[in-house]
């Protein structure tokens, strides 16, 4: 019962198109940016910029090391 559920979902999966991207028809792409020399394509339009997906910056901690004094960690004052 399941894999007759499951069968027209793979099939659709298997329908996408496998041409580049193209304006819909009687559409046009965004016009250049200012202070561009040629208006990007549209691979170039979806593809994210570092801006967008910034990489992970935190570094794990591979080894054990002591922490540095923090100056400002202070008790409460009474």
């Amino acid at each position: 019962m399941k894999l007759l559920m499951l069968a027209p979902v793979v099939l659709l999966a298997g329908c996408g198109a496998a041409a580049g991207l193209k304006p819909a028809p009687g559409k046009m792409l965004p016009p250049k940016p200012y202070g561009a020399t040629v208006a990007p394509d549209a691979k170039q339009l979806l593809t994210p910029s570092n801006q967008a997906r910034p990489e992970r910056s935190d570094e794990l901690l591979r080894s054990s090391e002591e922490r540095r004094n923090d100056e400002f960690d202070l008790p409460p004052p009474n």
